[in-house]
């Protein structure tokens, strides 16, 4: 896979790309039936599912292969590149470019149980170490 492009993907293409990393490789009715079945049950005619899987093979988020009768897609970048390129991008618009400064923020506003938190404390522990070498 490769890097997420410089465009991230809209809300719609973020979730039948979710699909994909979830269980690829699908045809656009298999995406379009586990669209349907999903936890907001949305529900998108055959024609507007494969029109958001061609916009995502031309923005460079998932490929397309015939097989059979059909196309199938599979994801052409990971998870975690959109998740940081969405991330960056957050952290350039609203804090300035300060990740610490999202960070206080998510911290301040969102409730962290234990397990959360030291999962944090170890990111910030690997990264303390990481940079004194």
């Amino acid at each position: 896979m490769t890097t997420a492009p410089d465009a991230g993907p809209s809300r719609l293409e973020l979730a039948l790309l979710q699909i994909l990393w979830e269980q690829a490789p699908l045809s656009a009715e298999q995406v379009r039936e586990r669209l349907a079945a999903g936890e907001r049950g949305r529900s998108l005619a055959y024609s507007s599912v494969i029109t958001v899987l061609n916009i995502l093979v031309d923005k460079g988020f998932a490929t397309r292969v015939k097989q059979g009768r059909a196309f199938v897609f599979r994801p052409a970048v990971e998870r975690r590149d959109v998740n940081r390129g969405f991330v960056g991008d957050l952290v350039d618009r609203l804090f300035d470019g300060s990740p610490a400064a999202m960070m206080l923020e998510l911290l301040d506003a969102s409730p962290i149980d234990a397990d959360e938190l030291k999962q944090i404390q170890r990111l910030i522990t690997q990264r303390k170490k990481e940079l004194s070498e």
